[in-house]
């Protein structure tokens, strides 16, 4: 024993120097990793000689750390035949246990890469993995260096559950560790989401959008994202909480149906604009029908603003030249054809028809 040892190197009858050649005193760590389930005399002590590998603790659990009175340690030292241990200023001894630690969002990630585009499921990054008992962390032995490896797959696309065997290769031990995981994983797309009731005519503002994962089978269609869907309106009235769809959205109408609007009338060299009502409502780069309320006739134009349709090209009838309050006409008899230019038209009084 290291004790027995001890004392006979003591006894003998050597110099001073010599002696301190000889024998290295064994000396008290103040702090100690572990990595096995016990804590053995070599963890605790420098030159513990033959006396290294006996066990004198259990180990903490797995990545924590305990701490050991020094007059404790040395009890149990000497219990196992161990003495004369140097402790210096050490009033307590701290074992941390070293340990392999894999986060929730770690594991969540496996289970979805084990089943990226399988099973008609699309993008890991896309999948929502959701396990049976609720997983904060997952501490292993340090000794289990191994990727995660899935071996055993088995999933139901019909109600998303997943049962996986995954294998890390260990240090220790020529069998692989085997976790075995259960839970549910859906293919999930972010999509802008109301956060109130929203009626037909009003324009979405940021307050009313919140981006949510949602189930991708819940939301049929191309999503709409935030951005996109900020300045626009909806197709209907729709309740908070419920997903937009690129196809639920579209531009606020510049031009309401029965509106008091201008018409422009734009053709090189020309640029008049008379007084009109619209036939029907009309977004931006929309094509609308308007009621020329000076000549009584239906022209055809894109709104390019708010209460504003241009009419361009000589498919429609010239109006009247501007006069007062640019709402004016030209009458038949002296209309003016569409090629002239604006220096070769003489103004003409407003003259309603």
């Amino acid at each position: 024993m290291f004790a027995v040892a001890l004392s006979a190197l003591l006894a003998l009858a050597l110099p001073a120097r010599a002696a301190d050649d000889a024998i290295v005193a064994p000396t008290l760590r103040a702090s100690v990793t572990v990595t096995a389930d016990v804590v053995r005399v070599g963890d605790l002590i420098d030159n513990a000689g033959s006396t290294a590998m006996i066990p004198v603790y259990r180990s903490p659990d797995l990545g924590t750390t305990g701490a050991l009175p020094v007059a404790q340690v040395l009890s149990v030292l000497r219990a196992k035949q161990v003495i004369g241990v140097m402790t210096g200023e050490i009033k307590e001894v701290s074992v941390t246990r070293l340990a392999r630690t894999f986060a929730n969002k770690d594991l969540e990630n496996a289970v979805a890469s084990a089943l990226e585009r399988r099973f008609g499921l699309g993008d890991a990054a896309n999948i929502t993995v959701t396990f049976d008992r609720g997983v904060s962390e997952l501490r292993l032995d340090a000794s289990n260096t191994g990727a995660l490896q899935p071996v055993a797959t088995r999933y139901d696309a019909r109600s998303g559950r997943f049962d996986l065997t995954f294998e890390i290769n260990n240090d220790n031990n020529p069998a692989p560790t085997k976790l075995r995981f259960t839970g549910t994983a859906i293919e999930t797309v972010e999509v802008a989401v109301l956060t109130r009731d929203i009626d037909r005519a009003e324009l979405l503002k940021s307050s009313d959008i919140v981006l949510e994962r949602r189930p991708k089978a819940d939301v049929t269609g191309e999503p709409a994202l935030r951005d996109r869907t900020i300045g626009m309106q909806l197709r209907r009235p729709m309740r908070a909480g419920t997903p937009i769809r690129v196809a639920d959205i579209v531009k606020p109408d510049f031009v309401q149906r029965d509106q008091n609007v201008t018409i422009i009338y734009q053709v090189p060299g020309l640029y008049l604009t008379t007084r009109g009502k619209a036939i029907e409502s009309g977004a931006e780069g929309d094509t609308v029908s308007v009621l020329n309320v000076q000549s009584k006739r239906t022209l055809t134009g894109i709104v390019t603003g708010r209460g504003q349709v241009t009419v361009q090209g000589a498919s429609q009838a010239a109006p009247m030249p501007p006069a007062v309050e640019q709402t004016s006409s030209l009458p038949r008899d002296r209309s003016a054809p569409v090629a002239l230019a604006q220096s070769q038209i003489s103004p003409a009084p407003a003259k309603s028809e």
